[in-house]
C-alpha cells in the first residue's frame, strides 16, 4: 500500500519531465509587458529571448547588474601590481645592474609595461569573467527544442520559464503566458 504524504507530494509523470516551458510573443512590447508579469508573480528563474536588444527589459525580468566591472577591475589592478613588482624585483633585486648611475627602478620607464599588464588582465578577467557568468560553454540547453525556436535570432520573441524555478507549476505558468498572450505556449524536456 502506498504512503498518501509520499504520493500526494509527487509531482505528476509529465510534469518530471518537463524543463522548461517556452512561450513566444509577436512584439517585444508583448515580452517585455509578459517579463514584468513573471517578474511581479515571484518567479525568478526565467529567460526572454529576443532577435536584438530590447531596452529596459532586464529592468522588466528583475534583474541585478552585473559584477562583471568588479572582476575587470580586480584583474586590471593584479596587472598593474603584477608589473610593478616584476620589473621591480628583476631590476632592483633579482640582476641589479648601474647603467649609467640610473637608478635601478625607475616607474616612468616601467609605465609601458605597466600599461600593457593591466590591459591584458583586464582583457583575460573580461573574457574568463563573461564566460563564468553566463555559464560557457553550454553545448546544448533543452529550451532550444521549442519548434521554431531557431527564430528567436531572426523575427520572434521568446520567453522561457525553467523547471527549476521555486515557484514553478506546469499548468500555471502555461496558463499565465496563455493569458499574457503567448502565441505558442510549449513544455519542452531535458
Amino acid at each position: 500500500m502506498a504512503d498518501p504524504k509520499s504520493s500526494s507530494t509527487a509531482a505528476p509523470a509529465h510534469v518530471a519531465n518537463v524543463a522548461a516551458v517556452v512561450a513566444w510573443f509577436q512584439t517585444p512590447a508583448d515580452l517585455y509587458h509578459a517579463c514584468e508579469h513573471l517578474r511581479d508573480q515571484g518567479y525568478r528563474d526565467f529567460d526572454a529571448h529576443t532577435p536584438f536588444p530590447v531596452h529596459g527589459l532586464e529592468k522588466a525580468m528583475g534583474l541585478r547588474p552585473t559584477v562583471l566591472p568588479w572582476v575587470v577591475l580586480v584583474a586590471g589592478a593584479t596587472g598593474l601590481a603584477t608589473a610593478v613588482l616584476m620589473q621591480w624585483w628583476m631590476g632592483a633585486w633579482d640582476y641589479p645592474w648601474n647603467i649609467s648611475g640610473k637608478p635601478p627602478f625607475a616607474l616612468q620607464s616601467s609605465v609601458p609595461i605597466i600599461f600593457e599588464l593591466t590591459v591584458l588582465f583586464s582583457a583575460f578577467g573580461a573574457f574568463f569573467g563573461t564566460w563564468a557568468l553566463c555559464r560557457l560553454p553550454k553545448p546544448f540547453d533543452p529550451v532550444m527544442q521549442h519548434p521554431s525556436f531557431y527564430r528567436a535570432s531572426d523575427d520572434r520573441f521568446f520567453l522561457s520559464v525553467e523547471a527549476k524555478d521555486p515557484k514553478f507549476d506546469v499548468n500555471k505558468v502555461k496558463a499565465a503566458l496563455e493569458k499574457l498572450g503567448a502565441h505558442e505556449v510549449v513544455e519542452v524536456s531535458p
